[in-house]
């Protein structure tokens, strides 16, 4: 981008009448097919998932689950897919996308958020920890039709809890 041209990213919610454009970045972004369940899923998390336009082109998206933590009444936030298309990376969209869900868990007061990544995906892992994600896990053969098949789970804990002594 030219010094002094303004970029516009801009966020909107995912709904019945746009779902479509989330289904086709999907589609160009990652190797996997998602079922119904996964757009349920998005759908029902409201805020936490969000369609990015540059300069009004839908170029990425965040999709999310809501997820009860074992135990208790607190949630936690399962961050299905994050995804740029490769021309817009780098030029911020990601990381608007995912401070928006950030701040979202900060205002909702949900400590925490988490994901898979593929092992061999360093620049998936490396955005993520430059916000404060650690891998938690390492689990083998949890993708059937990709190679690798092992995945990381990335965590953020977003707020620090009250209830240490």
């Amino acid at each position: 981008m030219g010094a002094g041209r303004e970029v516009s990213i801009s966020l909107d919610g995912v709904r019945d009448k746009n779902l479509m454009q989330l289904k086709k970045l999907n589609l160009a972004l990652f190797p996997v097919r998602y079922n119904d369940k996964y757009y349920d899923d998005a759908l029902a998390s409201g805020e936490f998932t969000k369609l990015a336009y540059f300069s009004d082109i839908c170029v990425g998206a965040i999709a999310c689950r809501l997820e009860k933590k074992e135990g208790g009444g607190q949630f936690r936030v399962y961050i299905m897919t994050l995804g740029v298309l490769a021309p817009y990376r780098g030029l911020g969209i990601g990381t608007k996308l995912l401070n928006h869900v950030l701040d979202l868990c900060s205002k909702e007061n949900f400590s925490e958020v988490y994901l898979h990544v593929q092992t061999n995906n360093e620049d998936a892992i490396n955005f993520y920890k430059k916000f404060g994600f650690e891998i938690t896990e390492t689990i083998q053969n949890y993708y059937t039709n990709i190679t690798p098949p092992d995945c990381y789970v990335l965590t953020k804990y977003t707020v620090q809890s009250t209830s240490k002594k």
